[in-house]
């Protein structure tokens, strides 16, 4: 696993995961997965589809995910339209 990506769930992270956070662990997943940590300018749309991708799911993921005892995190609903909305307003650039 890699060492740089942090666990965003409680109890480990004593507060709800921000957009930065699921953003920077989608990062290191992508550049750990690729080999890369800066993408070729010919791989850059491709590499930051994928960052875009996996923040998203893993956003949905802490939102789904139930800690024993305790409810659904409604929280982490917030970082997930942030995620969203930050992807639309690139996709609403890049066009």
């Amino acid at each position: 696993m890699c060492r740089s990506i942090k666990t965003l769930r409680p109890p480990v992270l004593p507060e709800e995961a921000t957009e930065d956070d699921i953003r920077a662990a989608a990062l290191q997943y992508v550049r750990k997965v690729s080999g890369f940590r800066e993408p070729a300018a010919h791989n850059r749309e491709v590499f930051a589809q994928a960052v875009d991708e996996i923040a998203e799911a893993t956003a949905r993921l802490l939102q789904g995910i139930e800690v024993r005892g305790g409810a659904k995190r409604a929280a982490t609903g917030a970082a997930v339209d942030a995620v969203k909305e930050s992807d639309e307003s690139k996709e609403s650039v890049d066009a």
